[in-house]
């Protein structure tokens, strides 16, 4: 990989979880203006679909939904002006609202999603650590919904972690990175056994969004690390791409890598609009999504 990066888009409001529609646009929550937005090269950045509160990730169902994970409204000290349920939502097409479809799963509600991605086996994966405070933490969950609306528990971090960015390996394992440890970590859906790939390198790294190549490497986002580290499936350290300012997510388009861009820190009530969009082209083959439906 020998091209430098892109930047396609700025004047974001905390760009998060980042997707690729089918026709190539590419989409992403803007939690600062409480949606999910959509770049189209030419056209630039419009919005998708209004959410209400704070929307943390989205990902491409199927049929032409989008699915994302909606924390309520919370970004740092942020409040949306119309706060919602933490919960799973679905966009049915491009312009409708966002419609609640999931707020707890075996008796246990929600305390804001974070990031989701579909299985191979059509089930939707999704991380739950609730609002970052690492001195009064919130529960950190793993859920699981299935194609038919009934859901699993899979795992409660003890003591929390704050399970990030989530994707799913060509066996169907689970994995995911955790701010508040730094550690990136792998779970059996079967067996539920969780095991450690590895803690991310630097002081006190806050992990966040993470995206999985053909050849098993993890891509894995720092808000305070200035780009992605790349780590080998058996946890061995690769590389580091020096990328924007403050990484929040990735997700692959074949070969290429898009990246969302926070800016800023979340560290003030008021929205920054400083956000950016950017594209490494030719990083390496990426290991796709699959699509899914959840259906009520």
């Amino acid at each position: 990989m020998n091209n430098e990066p892109e930047l396609l888009a700025e004047g974001l409001g905390w760009a998060e979880g980042p997707a690729v529609l089918s026709d190539g646009r590419v989409c992403f929550v803007e939690t600062y203006r409480s949606q999910v937005s959509v770049w189209e090269r030419g056209k630039g950045v419009s919005r998708y679909s209004y959410t209400a509160g704070g929307p943390n990730s989205c990902v491409v169902g199927t049929a032409g939904a989008m699915y994302v994970c909606q924390n309520g409204g919370t970004t740092g000290p942020w409040r949306a002006d119309e706060m919602v349920t933490p919960s799973i939502q679905v966009i049915e097409k491009e312009g409708s609202k966002a419609q609640i479809i999931c707020s707890e799963i075996e008796g246990i509600k929600f305390n804001g999603p974070n990031d989701l991605v579909f299985g191979k086996n059509g089930k939707l994966y999704f991380t739950d650590p609730g609002t970052y405070r690492p001195n009064d933490p919130q529960p950190s969950y793993l859920f699981e919904l299935s194609p038919d609306g009934s859901g699993r528990l899979l795992a409660k971090l003890s003591p929390p972690t704050f399970p990030n960015g989530i994707a799913i390996e060509a066996d169907g394992s689970v994995v995911w990175a955790e701010s508040y440890t730094g550690m990136v970590r792998r779970l059996n859906p079967d067996n539920l056994q969780i095991t450690d790939i590895c803690k991310l390198p630097g002081d006190k790294p806050v992990a966040d969004g993470m995206a999985v190549a053909a050849d098993g490497r993890l891509f894995v986002t720092t808000v305070n690390g200035g780009g992605i580290d790349v780590i080998n499936k058996d946890g061995s350290y690769d590389q580091f791409l020096k990328l924007g300012v403050i990484p929040t997510n990735c997700v692959f388009s074949g070969a290429d890598l898009y990246m969302t861009d926070a800016g800023v820190l979340a560290d003030s009530s008021d929205p920054s609009m400083g956000g950016q969009l950017w594209l490494l082209r030719d990083v390496t083959e990426g290991l796709g999504t699959w699509p899914g439906s959840i259906n009520l």
